[in-house]
C-alpha cells in the first residue's frame, strides 16, 4: 500500500510540474497572457455560463492597448492572440505563407464529410480552393440570381400565412435552406412550405443538437491529433448518412438522365470524372457539397435574423432602407434584378453593419506552418503554433467602433470606411483563405430582406430578448432563445 501510494504521489508531482511547464511556456518566452488553470487554459465557464465571445472579449479587454499579442491556452493547446491590425494583415496576406493552414479537426477515414474545404490543410485545400473558386464568379452569380429571387416570392407567400409572432431565425434558415439546396443540390427543398423537410431538419440537427457538447467540440479542435487518435467524429450518423445518400442520388440521375446544371454539384462531377487529373472521389464531392450547404444556410440565416432583430428596435433604419427598396424597384417594375441589387448602397451597408456587430464567427484560426519571427520583435513562433484572430471583438473595440453595441448602418459609408484601418473588419475573413461564398452569402440575404421588407414591418414582440444572448453550446454566434418578432403586413399604398 505505502509503495503504490509513493507511485501516485510521484505521478502527480510528475503531471503537475509537467503541466506547470506546459502553461509557463508564453511566460518564459516573454509574452504576456491571462494565467491559465491546469487543463482548461483559459476557458474556464465555456459551454457553461461563457460563449466564445465572452472569453475573447475579456482577454482582448485586458491587454488591448498595452500588448500587440499576448499567450493564450485552449484547455491544453497554446495559441497566440492577436490584436495588432497590422501584424493580423501579414499573418493573413503577405506571409500568409507561413499562415496557411487552420488547424481544424479532420478525420477523414471515420468521418469523410470533415474532408472539405474548410476543414482541410496543405496541398488538398489548395487543390479544393483553385478549383471551386469558379463556383463563385460574377457569371455565376447572375446565373444563380432568379433561383432567389423565385425563392424570395415563395418568402413571400410563407409570410402572408404567419403574420404576426414569428420566429425570425427558422423562418430564415428554410429561406436559405431552399435557395442552397436549389443552388448547390439542383434539389427544391420546400421547406418554406413544410418547416419539417428533411433538408431543414437534417440542418438543424447539425446547428442545435450537435454531437457532441461544446466543451468537447472545443477539445476536438484544440487537439485535433488527439481527436483523430481517439477516432472522434464531427457529424451525427443519421446527418451524414443523409448527406452521402443524397449526393449519390443526384450523381446517379443526372448521369444517368444525362442532365447538366450549373451548379456546385455539376461542377463537383467535373472534378470527379474519371481520367480528370487528381479526381475527387465519392466521399470527397459529398464533403464539399455538405460544407456548401451547412456553411451557406446556417451563416445566412443567422445574419438574417440578426438583421430583422436590430431593424425591429431601429425603426428609423427600417424606414429609411425600406424606402430605398422600394423607390429601386420602383424603376425596375417591381421586379428585382442583379444589377438592381447594386442600386441598394443602404441595404449593403446595413448588412455590413449586421455582420460588424453579430460576425458569425467569434475568431478565426490559423497555424502557423514554418518557424515565424514576428515582425518588430524577438519572438519566433514554432511551426505548428496556433493564431487566434479575435474577430468579434475587434468589432466590438470602442477605438475602432465607437458606442460599439449601437447598431449604426452609417459606419460603413464609403469616407467612414477609408477612414478605418482596412482589418478593422473581417466577418469573412481576409486573403487566400478568406470565405469562398461570401458574395453568395451576402447576396442570398440581400434578396431575402428586400422580400420582407417591401411587404413587411418587422417590431419586438412580447418574447422578443434585448439584448440577444448568445448559446453558449455553439461555437458560432447564435441566440440562446431564437429571435422572436412581431411581423404585420404594411397597409396598402
Amino acid at each position: 500500500m505505502l509503495t503504490f501510494l509513493i507511485l501516485v504521489l510521484t505521478a502527480v508531482l510528475l503531471l503537475y510540474v509537467k503541466l506547470s511547464w506546459h502553461y509557463a511556456y508564453w511566460k518564459r518566452r516573454g509574452v504576456a497572457g491571462e494565467t491559465p488553470v491546469f487543463f482548461r487554459g483559459n476557458m474556464s465557464g465555456l459551454g457553461k455560463e461563457l460563449h466564445w465571445t465572452d472569453i475573447n472579449l475579456r482577454i482582448y479587454g485586458k491587454f488591448r492597448g498595452k500588448e500587440r499579442y499576448c499567450g493564450y491556452f485552449t484547455f491544453l493547446s497554446k495559441a497566440l492572440f492577436v490584436m495588432d491590425l497590422e501584424l493580423i494583415r501579414k499573418i493573413m496576406v503577405s506571409d500568409f505563407g507561413s499562415f496557411a493552414d487552420r488547424g481544424l479537426f479532420h478525420n477523414v477515414k471515420d468521418d469523410p464529410l470533415t474532408g472539405n474545404l474548410l476543414f482541410l490543410d496543405g496541398p488538398e485545400w489548395r487543390w479544393l480552393r483553385h478549383n471551386l473558386t469558379q463556383v463563385f464568379t460574377s457569371g455565376k452569380m447572375k446565373f444563380m440570381f432568379p433561383t432567389m429571387v423565385e425563392v424570395g416570392e415563395k418568402l413571400t407567400q410563407a409570410c402572408h400565412l404567419q403574420v404576426g409572432a414569428i420566429e425570425a431565425k427558422d423562418l430564415c434558415a428554410r429561406f436559405s435552406t431552399d435557395v442552397i439546396g436549389s443552388c448547390a443540390f439542383g434539389l427544391e427543398c420546400n421547406s418554406l412550405q413544410d418547416p419539417e423537410s428533411e433538408f431543414r431538419r437534417m440542418g438543424r440537427s447539425v446547428t442545435t443538437n450537435p454531437l457532441h457538447s461544446t466543451l468537447v467540440q472545443g477539445l476536438m479542435f484544440a487537439q485535433p491529433d488527439l481527436a483523430r487518435k481517439l477516432r472522434f467524429k464531427l457529424f451525427r450518423p443519421e446527418v451524414s448518412e443523409f448527406f452521402l445518400d443524397t449526393v449519390r442520388q443526384t450523381l446517379d440521375y443526372r448521369r444517368r438522365e444525362n442532365i447538366p446544371r450549373n451548379d456546385l454539384i455539376q461542377l463537383l462531377m467535373e472534378l470527379g470524372e474519371e481520367g480528370a487529373k487528381d479526381a475527387l472521389s465519392f466521399e470527397q464531392i459529398a464533403a464539399q457539397a455538405m460544407v456548401f450547404f451547412l456553411a451557406g444556410f446556417d451563416t445566412s440565416s443567422t445574419t438574417m435574423s440578426f438583421c430583422l432583430f436590430e431593424l425591429a428596435l431601429n425603426h428609423d433604419v427600417q424606414d429609411k432602407l425600406r424606402v430605398e427598396v422600394l423607390e429601386v424597384l420602383g424603376r425596375n417594375n417591381q421586379k428585382l434584378t442583379y444589377e438592381s441589387v447594386q442600386e441598394m448602397p443602404y441595404l449593403d451597408q446595413v448588412v455590413a453593419e449586421t455582420l460588424r456587430k453579430y460576425p458569425i464567427l467569434p475568431h478565426l484560426l490559423r497555424r502557423s506552418t514554418k518557424e515565424y519571427l514576428v515582425p518588430d520583435s524577438d519572438l519566433v513562433l514554432e511551426s505548428g503554433t496556433k493564431i487566434i484572430i479575435p474577430v468579434h471583438s475587434i468589432h466590438h473595440d470602442p477605438e475602432l467602433y465607437p458606442d460599439p453595441e449601437k447598431f449604426d448602418p452609417s459606419r460603413f459609408e464609403p469616407e467612414e470606411v477609408k477612414a478605418r484601418p482596412p482589418f478593422a473588419y473581417l466577418p469573412f475573413g481576409d486573403g487566400p483563405r478568406n470565405c469562398i461564398g461570401d458574395r453568395f452569402g451576402k447576396l442570398q440575404v440581400k434578396v431575402a430582406l428586400v422580400y420582407l421588407l417591401k411587404d413587411f414591418k418587422f417590431s419586438r414582440s412580447k418574447k422578443t430578448q434585448v439584448p440577444l444572448k448568445f448559446s453558449s453550446r455553439t461555437f458560432l454566434i447564435s441566440t440562446q432563445e431564437g429571435v422572436h418578432l412581431q411581423m404585420d403586413r404594411l397597409a396598402s399604398p
